[in-house]
């Protein structure tokens, strides 16, 4: 089962990171240029190690020459397991 995600790519950050933004939008930091797919292939390496999957179960689905783009991650785990995973998960508020 594939998750899909869409994200911002930024490119020539200076970081390697992958958070929300203040929208709630995903957003993904690298530092390689957006050039002959460099920034490509880290934004793959730092969804993989954020949330311990395999390179090879991503695929960017989408927006191959755009920042935003569309990704399928080969996983069991739901959007919110994602964002607990890369460590923006929304805690419940106990009363």
């Amino acid at each position: 089962m594939a998750l899909i995600i869409e994200l911002k790519v930024v490119p020539q950050s200076g970081k390697h990171s992958i958070c929300l933004d203040k929208s709630g939008s995903l957003k993904c930091f690298v530092k390689a240029e957006p050039q002959d797919g460099k920034a490509n292939k880290e934004v793959i390496e730092v969804v993989s190690d954020a949330i311990g999957v395999p390179k090879r179960a991503i695929e960017i689905i989408s927006g191959l020459i755009s920042r935003k783009k569309k990704l399928a991650i080969q996983t069991d785990l739901t959007y919110e397991q994602f964002l607990i995973k890369i460590g923006c998960g929304v805690q419940k508020k106990m009363f």
